[in-house]
């Protein structure tokens, strides 16, 4: 497994790492979490992404029936959850943003779900624009300090509400933001690539990107429809499988075809190709990978061997087929 930097923090995150977002609770139960989180492991991976709206938080207590079950020393993985929406049906007006009560209170619990005595990696799951950055900020500082929380971030924020949070905490010498969960990949490119060029310039931001293979479509697995029991054949997906039959689906579709085949001649899988790809971005701290099958997730770890793979000819022969 190789390793970075998150950010300009002293951490250092496996480049593959695994998440619960949709698996945990609707495909994945605590037996087949703690399966799947010993073969991450056991292979080199350090950082478990877990959120508190996943599942309205049974996302995290499964991990974290899992985790004890394990015994992993606590000194030897990173966890985190994310704070935002909320963790009930229908939340009140106290029960999600990021005022400082909910901020808060999204930590105690995640921490009690978890089971452990603080958390990693903490992100703000959405900008919210009806509380003053200041108290985001300061909220999250003070769980810091208290020890609760070791590093704050963002997720899904845009680089100008980003580098606020970085002058906010700068006035007041509160403790800036360490990193963002953005989606990369393949056909979700400009946050990252262009939008965040001064942040990653200016303020060394870390990443922890997710949806690196686009719900699964860049596996290349819908290539020739939707196979039974897929993550896109679940009706709580309709939403997704319904953007694979508009205009821009079924392009991504043919690209993803002509991707695969590009592959194919390399002697590499798409799924590998297209995992490796994000990897080849230096500013990307970690792909979070979502598997949802052990055999599966096993395959995703094998991707970090593909990286030779992904020359300077390939990359251009890549661009050119997303180009056209």
């Amino acid at each position: 497994m190789e390793y970075r930097r998150l950010g300009r923090s002293g951490i250092k995150v496996s480049a593959l790492s695994y998440g619960s977002w949709v698996t945990f609770s609707n495909q994945v139960d605590t037996r087949l979490a703690q399966k799947m989180l010993k073969i991450a492991y056991d292979q080199g991976v350090n950082f478990f992404d877990n959120a508190e709206a996943y599942a309205n938080g049974m996302s995290e207590t499964i991990m974290g029936q899992a985790l004890r079950r394990l015994g992993f020393r606590r000194d030897s993985y990173l966890v985190s959850s994310k704070v935002f929406f909320g963790s009930v049906e229908g939340p009140g007006p106290l029960q999600r943003g990021l005022h400082r009560k909910h901020v808060l209170e999204a930590c105690h619990q995640a921490l009690e779900r978890l089971q452990v005595d603080y958390l990693d990696l903490y992100f703000c799951h959405r900008p919210d624009p009806e509380t003053p950055i200041l108290e985001t900020v300061r909220a999250m500082h003070d769980l810091i300090t208290q020890g609760k929380v070791l590093y704050w971030g963002t997720s899904e924020w845009s680089a100008r509400e980003i580098e606020e949070a970085y002058q906010v905490a700068d006035e007041w010498r509160l403790i800036g933001p360490t990193m963002e969960q953005p989606q990369y990949n393949l056909f979700v490119r400009e946050r990252m690539e262009s939008e965040y060029a001064s942040l990653f310039r200016n303020h060394s931001l870390g990443t922890t990107i997710w949806s690196p293979l686009a719900s699964g479509i860049l596996t290349g697995k819908y290539n020739q429809g939707i196979p039974a029991g897929s993550r896109l054949s679940l009706d709580r997906m309709s939403w997704l499988k319904d953007r694979l039959v508009d205009k821009e689906g079924q392009r991504r579709l043919e690209k993803t075809a002509r991707l695969t085949q590009l592959a194919a001649d390399a002697g590499i899988s798409m799924t590998h190709l297209a995992l490796a790809w994000c990897l080849k971005n230096p500013h990307v701290s970690t792909v979070i990978l979502g598997a949802s099958r052990p055999e599966q997730l096993s395959d995703n770890l094998e991707a970090i061997q593909a990286l030779d793979k992904l020359d300077d000819r390939m990359m251009r022969s890549i661009d050119g087929i997303l180009n056209d």
